[in-house]
């Protein structure tokens, strides 16, 4: 099995001590020599500019291609745009853009006066500068918000058209659930890389709650298996879910897959693991073995 390409998601520190940990974490993976690394924002906007220091800080002493997360929430265009620039002259030229979650409690989505309607508004504008590749999110299972999963493909239509160059997805648990939203992509046209979202399992519960709130479907074998896993404090868990992780991406290398994109919570060490189970190392570490 041929080693995958892969990229990293961080998210922004709000604490001195969440910047020693995300820190530690690029540390630890950045000798597996990532196509990207990506930097997110909060709900509602709320981490713009921790966002916005950390991809600064990032590109400028860890040597990784940095893609920064950009949104439409709570901006005007203007504000949002001005936003890009900046990341454009501190030699940032990637983006991913997204319409961004609402902040909690507001009840939806509703877009600033002199904001972007959503996020096809957004990659459009900003594809006409010409500054950055583009990546937007794709949903492999129904989002929320949408009507059915076509409404969901139709949409990733309309982003790629608007100037995307590639798709993430949302994280899934099973490989035939990428692999039918990969053919129903296909069959609509859509033609632009897709690359698959892995979350491995650092906290069965909190990965749990986070699947129910974004519409990925937890399938009974895994709940099962991490709730027996549970019942033992003997680092069972953690085993469980780098061989979770691990099987899943073997399947999609051997369905065509050629790159994975991990969600790594600023934790490293799952996902370091499973890199190193697909072949994914440094060439450091080659030359040490050899």
């Amino acid at each position: 099995m041929k080693a995958p390409s892969v990229s990293f998601e961080f998210f922004p520190p709000k604490s001195l001590e969440a910047s020693f940990r995300l820190w530690d974490t690029v540390q630890a993976l950045a000798p597996l020599e990532p196509d990207f690394v990506s930097v997110t924002y909060g709900a509602g906007g709320t981490t713009r500019e921790l966002t916005r220091d950390a991809v600064a800080t990032l590109h400028k002493t860890s040597g990784l291609n940095v893609a920064a997360h950009l949104t439409c929430v709570d901006a005007s265009r203007e504000e949002t745009l001005a936003i890009a620039d900046g990341f454009a002259e501190a030699g940032v030229n990637e983006i991913v853009a997204l319409r961004g979650d609402p902040p909690k409690g507001s009840g939806g989505f509703t877009p600033h006066p002199d904001g972007f309607n959503d996020s096809c508004e957004l990659i459009s504008a900003l594809a006409e500068t010409g500054k950055f590749k583009i990546r937007v999110g794709a949903y492999p299972e129904k989002h929320p918000e949408a009507a059915d999963s076509n409404a969901d493909i139709d949409y990733l239509k309309r982003k790629i058209d608007a100037g995307a160059d590639e798709a993430i997805t949302q994280f899934f648990f099973e490989a035939d659930t990428f692999f039918r939203f990969r053919d129903a992509c296909a069959k609509a046209g859509i033609d632009a890389p897709i690359l698959p979202g892995i979350l491995p399992i650092e906290n069965w519960n909190g990965a749990r709650r986070f699947a129910e709130s974004c519409g990925t479907s937890v399938p009974a074998w895994l709940a099962d298996a991490f709730e027996k896993a549970q019942a033992h404090d003997d680092g069972r868990e953690d085993l469980l879910a780098v061989a979770v992780a691990t099987e899943l991406c073997s399947k999609l290398i051997d369905g065509g897959v050629e790159h994975l994109h991990f969600y790594t919570l600023n934790r490293p060490d799952l996902t370091r693991d499973v890199c190193h189970a697909l072949g994914v190392r440094s060439k450091v570490e080659l030359r040490d073995v050899a």
